[in-house]
């Protein structure tokens, strides 16, 4: 027997498993498809063991597959443009393409030397003008069918990375990246509109079944759909008089009006300094603006933050009771949501309450519980009675109007008698409709930078904004540009400079590149048919692999990146390329890799263990098993090596055991004659019989478990069947076992099974096994997954353990269907000198485990 050496097997499997070309994907196959995909990875230097995690899951999944009969599709790619490659190109003076194609084959040495199963004829980089070619088709697409706008927004600018920020990427006013504080910025923006697709995004969160629950809460929340009413607020002039000009509102509460005691408008609502104008608050408002500025949208809105405000000085009137109501400039409104400006009610709502507070604004209850302590003195009110409460924040605004007006008595709530009467009072008056509004809004792709795939439009002077006609894609980024001179795509005269394809007179090109989560939001579809030069991909072939099967990723991409696959798929579904709904059918997130600490692991922490420094000491399959054991997919795994040396130390174990099942008389190691001497020694037959049970029992258990992604209670049974094993090989000795055909036989299934159980997780150990110890031709990732027998997993007789108060006391042998009150008594006959004398409060059988005795 030859000793397990993963350094020496490893590389060397490795370059027969890339000759034989062992993971292209096989076209045209009569078999089921099974399309695995982890998401492709940023090239922003070498893996980490977060990488390893993800890939490692995704890997399993495809060699589990294909020994199952399917046919896998199982790719790899490069998520490839982006800011940090432009960053770092500018600090080390290179191009952006050199460090990332630099980066890309660092990644993709590490994947090789991890043994990931990737085909890699299908490798999509991102970056390549092969692939961003048809991005920009893509992009053209949506501009014919009326899903790209151009309009002009306030957005959030870093200075120092030069580009705009997602409202996402906005940290207590600072740049996620590198911290600079951020700006606001009128800037004329591309956007798509995903708004088109708001409510299908939400109602086919229901075909997700396979997807995380709070994945999918989390996307519900981010569009947010809300059911309510639109109302219009009649502005006053400077001199407090009644004017035509309407401020609209969003609200879900329409019954709640009569509690508007104050109205509150965005920092960045449009005319609001028009309205301040020479006012006395005009100063205080401008500086409620700028300050406003300075933190995102996000950050304004959570209800845990400071409020501050400033009455504007102008009002509007309310249009269900006349009154006039104190305009407020406050910075917990956010222009993102509704119309930006929002009918303050403080009773009903923790933020205007808090705020009302800190300002001495009216709280007027209008809507209460029966057993409210006001509602008995207000339930007849008609007009206000009580400005005040003394309550220490907002009420939940379920139960009945009080105060009023007409809709005193009745029942307040969502969808509830006193809103529809309210509403239905609005628009007979013309000042109110029903409304169905979305937190979600329209994807801004614009980003100022060179790094990215650029728009493909053409500014033209006379005939406007035009695309690049699609037999001239793609828009080429320059390669001779100097970033670090500070040249820009807008400086760099002959990319920006162009004719226009409509006139043919001189025009500009778009200078804006595109945000790189365009990249990823149909990269999965390319890889179906990743070298077609006359379309993004063939339908057919993307049809016949689509929706993928298994998708793995971080948590973190929950909302951005699954959402906008969704959009793109449902897009090019009603362009006729596709003919599914959804991308992914099932989901696994990940947890995230903790060192010994209990830290996330991470490069500024400088805590990062290094996956080559882990594969040199140990090799990649007993990394790839340790990843897998250590915990659950989606949970958080704590780095530990003493762990990781465990496992090693596992496949050491199996390693000699299948060498001794197939070893030849006198050749085995694990044979112990002494185990079999004395009265609680094994005996070799019970052990054949043991042995076999755990055959059919722990494969049916693995089987099960890797179909539900369980793969550390998988690796656990696999450990029982090797314990399994190791008692039968040391109360039965190569002769005994070559003497005895029954035992000769289950000695090769076993280590056969054993081999084929591990292969996708240690896949090089495996195949070393399966061609040189096991003599088979093919490698083993070309066999099929072992069988199994439900009944041949049942056991005949179980043993139990009989307590006594908590304490083992006996140990009874019993049929594996004997009832249970046969088990009870033969369990208390066991016991009795421990009872005697004793009343037996209870005995209760656990199946296949224990009795417990309760004795007083």
């Amino acid at each position: 027997m030859h000793e397990y050496d993963p350094q020496e097997i490893e590389p060397r499997l490795q370059q027969q498993w890339a000759a034989a070309g062992l993971d292209n994907v096989e076209e045209n196959s009569d078999k089921p498809k099974k399309y695995v995909l982890e998401m492709f990875p940023y090239p922003s230097g070498d893996i980490h063991m977060g990488h390893v995690r993800n890939y490692t899951i995704g890997d399993v999944m495809a060699r589990y597959n294909r020994m199952r009969g399917f046919d896998v599709l199982h790719p790899m790619g490069w998520d490839a443009f982006g800011l940090p490659a432009e960053n770092a190109a500018i600090k080390h003076n290179t191009h952006p393409a050199v460090w990332t194609y630099k980066n890309i084959e660092t990644q993709k040495a590490s994947f090789k030397r991890m043994g990931f199963s990737y085909d890699w004829d299908r490798t999509v980089v991102a970056c390549d003008p092969e692939y961003y070619r048809w991005g920009q088709w893509i992009f053209e697409q949506f501009w014919k069918r009326g899903l790209v706008e151009r309009r002009n927004s306030p957005v959030n600018w870093c200075p120092s990375c030069k580009t705009v920020l997602a409202n996402e990427q906005v940290i207590e006013g600072r740049c996620w990246r590198c911290g600079s504080e951020v700006e606001k910025r009128d800037l004329t923006q591309w956007y798509l509109k995903i708004t088109d697709y708001a409510q299908e995004l939400l109602d086919d969160l229901d075909q997700l079944k396979g997807w995380p629950d709070r994945v999918k809460q989390q996307q519900a929340n981010w569009i947010g759909r809300s059911e309510g009413a639109e109302v219009e607020f009649a502005l006053c002039d400077r001199d407090g008089a009644e004017t035509d000009e309407m401020i609209t509102v969003f609200t879900t509460r329409a019954d709640t009006l009569f509690g508007c005691s104050f109205f509150v408008v965005a920092p960045e609502y449009p005319d609001l300094p028009a309205w301040v104008e020479g006012m006395p608050n005009e100063r205080a408002v401008l500086d409620l603006i700028e300050a406003s500025e300075k933190v995102s949208a996000v950050e304004r809105a959570q209800g845990d933050r400071e409020k501050h405000g400033v009455f504007t000085g102008r009002y509007v009137v309310n249009p269900v009771n006349g009154e006039k109501v104190p305009v407020w400039v406050a910075d917990y409104v956010v222009a993102d949501y509704g119309t930006g400006a929002v009918m303050a009610v403080p009773c009903g709502d923790q933020r205007d309450f808090e705020f009302a507070r800190k300002y001495r604004l009216p709280i007027i209850p209008i809507i209460l519980k029966d057993d409210d302590p006001l509602y008995p003195q207000l339930k007849e009110e008609k007009g206000r009675v009580v400005t005040e409460v003394a309550w220490e924040g907002a009420m939940e605004a379920e139960g009945t109007l009080v105060q009023s007006g007409p809709y005193t008595g009745m029942r307040g709530g969502k969808h509830s008698e006193g809103e529809e009467a309210i509403v239905k009072f609005l628009e007979k008056r013309g000042r109110g409709r029903r409304k169905v509004e979305f937190r979600l809004r329209d994807w801004l792709i614009s980003r100022q930078r060179y790094w990215g795939n650029p728009i493909p439009a053409i500014h033209c002077p006379a005939c406007g904004v035009v695309p690049v006609p699609e037999e001239d894609l793609p828009v080429l980024l320059p390669e001779d540009i100097d970033l670090a001179a500070g040249e820009t795509l807008a400086t760099h005269k002959s990319f920006a400079d162009c004719t226009c394809p409509v006139c043919g007179g001189p025009a500009k090109r778009e200078t804006d590149t595109m945000d790189t989560f365009t990249c990823s939001s149909w990269y999965y579809m390319r890889y179906t048919d990743p070298k077609n030069a006359k379309a993004p991909f063939d339908p057919g072939k993307a049809n016949r692999w689509m929706p993928v099967d298994q998708y793995i990723g971080g948590i973190e991409h929950a909302i951005l990146h699954l959402l906008y696959s969704r959009f793109y798929t449902k897009v090019l579904r009603d362009a006729g390329m596709l003919d599914f709904d959804e991308p992914f059918t099932n989901l696994l997130c990940q947890g995230m890799v903790l060192d010994e600490h209990g830290d996330v692991m991470s490069k500024s922490k400088g805590n990062v263990i290094a996956p080559e420094t882990m594969i040199e000491r140990y090799g990649a399959d007993a990394v790839r098993t340790y990843i897998l054991f250590m915990a659950p997919p989606e949970k958080e795994l704590q780095w530990n090596e003493d762990g990781l040396a465990g496992v090693s130390r596992f496949l050491i174990r199996v390693w000699r055991q299948v060498h001794d099942l197939v070893g030849k008389a006198g050749d085995q190691t694990l044979f112990d004659p002494e185990a079999r001497k004395g009265k609680k020694a094994v005996k070799a037959a019970d052990a054949a019989k043991a042995l076999l049970r755990e055959r059919h029992r722990v494969v049916g258990k693995a089987t099960d478990d890797i179909e539900r992604t369980n793969f550390n209670t998988a690796i656990a049974a696999i450990m029982e069947l090797s314990n399994a094993a190791g008692a039968f090989l040391r109360v039965a000795s190569a002769e005994d076992r070559a003497a005895n055909d029954d035992w000769k036989a289950l000695s090769a299934d076993v280590a056969s099974v054993l081999v084929r159980l591990l292969a996708p997780s240690a896949p090089h150990w495996a195949d070393e096994l399966w061609r040189t110890v096991l003599g088979n031709g093919e490698s083993v990732h070309r066999a099929a997954w072992p069988d199994f027998d439900p009944e041949a997993a049942k056991a005949d007789e179980v043993e139990l353990a009989v307590q006594v108060n908590g304490k083992v006391r006996a140990r009874i042998t019993v049929a594996a269907d004997m009832a249970e009150d046969e088990v009870r008594a033969m369990a208390l006959a066991a016991v009795e000198q421990h009872t005697a004398g004793k009343a037996i409060a209870k005995a209760i059988v656990i199946p296949g485990r224990l009795v417990n005795v309760v004795a007083k």
